[in-house]
């Protein structure tokens, strides 16, 4: 019998050891198989097509209108002969899934914008016609309806108890490629994006792409979590980052399209932008955090309520509002006619308000203003406001905006300054005099206005100048 040496023994522990490791590592992989198999029967293809008007060509190249040769190329481009098609098809693939054994089918409003003739395609390859019940843009939820009887059906999850570093599964019809599945991790909750402000999107690293748009996105048990919607990417496939919508703000849009055929979204009339740290550091607050309002709307529940420009919007109904991106979602959840309150800092003290909230309009108001002048310590030239603008804006418009404190505080040309260092501006003699007695080296803040609303900036001004 060969004798044991510590040595032998230490190899027979590490040994053991990474045999531990690798099978514990093993068992907690997940096995996507079982989950695939029970409800991918519920997911869906969405074929759609329609027609869409073809724009009329221009000049592909400048000429001018004192040209000899302008009317006859004007004709030549823009009059097309009546032979020519006035439309071009349009058609569209994603994917969707289903919600009842009666035939609703949740999938993503981009899908189907513009068509008129959806098919739906079934896991035992049935393709059936599906009418519109209603569509969201906001949220980019579509609901369909198909005529069957006892189809398969999705669990439904709570996505409100997602965690960062869950597993998530999607299915979906990328590129056309029916019921593939991908698998990741959730990488990010309450995402806001540009164009989708109602919407705190789950960010996942599952693979996804054109196709995937409108199939869902489940967790381990099964159920669905999400709605996959969007990828960000520079070359238009996945590269890692794609975002669902919240399967708990999908159910309420469902209900609502069901029941109403549209959508109806608190309203609190403000237009408001992130804190940043010099901000925060101008507003006398210890970190940044909130929404800073930058406009309150004319005859807004905000207005009405005494929400005022320069307040920072630190909670809304009870619920901490970390950054600008979480008050939205919150609001529009509200329903119109409901009150509500908000907490805001006003010249460095909390206090909180209580809102009547109103239903957001389709059209959202903005008030918006168009773009002997005197240089000053910012390095930028200001003028009196044209009689146009100054009926409803006080504050001095902006010239020339050269190298200097103004310029890296992002002011530009055609910008009107309403307030600057917590005054009002009235007019050119008035601003001047206040340029002059800034403080240099400590943060400022400056309230502009421009095309798309107003819009706080930080300013420093520096030391000796």
């Amino acid at each position: 019998m060969q004798r044991s040496t510590p040595l032998t023994w230490l190899v027979a522990i590490v040994a053991n050891l990474l045999l531990w490791g690798s099978g514990a590592q093993a068992a907690e992989f997940p096995d996507f198989t079982k989950l695939v198999e029970q409800h991918s029967a519920a997911v869906v293809s969405v074929n759609a097509t329609g027609e869409q008007r073809a724009e009329r060509p221009e000049l592909p190249f400048p000429i001018p209108e004192d040209n000899p040769l302008y009317d006859y190329f004007k004709r030549f481009f823009e009059q097309r002969p009546e032979d020519m098609p006035q439309k071009r098809p349009l058609s569209s693939v994603g994917s969707g899934f289903i919600l009842s054994k009666d035939g609703y089918v949740l999938t993503n409003a981009h899908v189907v914008q513009g068509t008129d003739s959806i098919t739906v395609g079934m896991s035992d390859r049935r393709e059936l016609p599906a009418k519109v019940i209603g569509k969201d843009t906001r949220s980019d939820i579509a609901l369909l309806k198909i005529e069957a009887d006892n189809l398969p059906v999705v669990k439904i999850g709570d996505s409100s108890k997602l965690k960062v570093g869950q597993w998530v599964l999607a299915i979906g019809s990328p590129f056309g490629f029916e019921r593939t599945a991908t698998q990741g991790i959730v990488s990010a909750l309450g995402r806001s994006l540009p164009s989708d402000n109602y919407v705190p999107f789950i960010q996942t690293d599952a693979a996804v792409n054109p196709g995937n748009s409108g199939g869902p996105l489940f967790n381990l048990d099964g159920e669905v979590i999400g709605i996959n919607s969007q990828i960000y990417s520079r070359t238009g496939g996945y590269q890692g980052v794609s975002f669902a919508i919240p399967i708990d703000v999908a159910m309420d849009v469902f209900e609502q399209l069901k029941t109403q055929g549209k959508v109806s979204r608190g309203w609190l009339g403000v237009l408001i932008q992130e804190v940043t740290a010099e901000l925060a550091q101008s507003f006398g607050l210890d970190k940044p955090r909130g929404a800073l309002v930058g406009q309150v709307l004319a005859d807004s529940p905000a207005q009405k309520a005494g929400i005022k420009t320069g307040d920072i919007i630190v909670a809304f109904g009870g619920q901490p509002v970390s950054h600008s991106s979480d008050l939205p979602p919150m609001v529009g959840r509200i329903r119109a006619g409901s009150p509500a309150t908000v907490t805001v800092i006003r010249d460095g003290k909390e206090q909180t308000l209580t809102v009547q909230i109103q239903e957001l309009p389709d059209e959202p108001q903005r008030q918006t203003a168009t773009v002997a002048p005197t240089r000053n310590r910012l390095n930028i030239t200001v003028k009196e406001l044209p009689p146009e603008k100054g009926a409803d804006t006080q504050g001095v418009l902006v010239g020339d905006v050269d190298n200097g404190p103004a310029a890296s505080a992002g002011i530009q040309a055609g910008d009107i300054i309403v307030n600057l260092n917590g005054e009002d501006i009235i007019n050119v003699a008035q601003f001047e005099a206040l340029v002059k007695k800034l403080p240099a080296s400590k943060p400022l803040r400056v309230l502009v206005q421009r095309a798309n609303g107003r819009l706080f900036l930080a300013l420093t001004i520096p030391q000796g100048q």
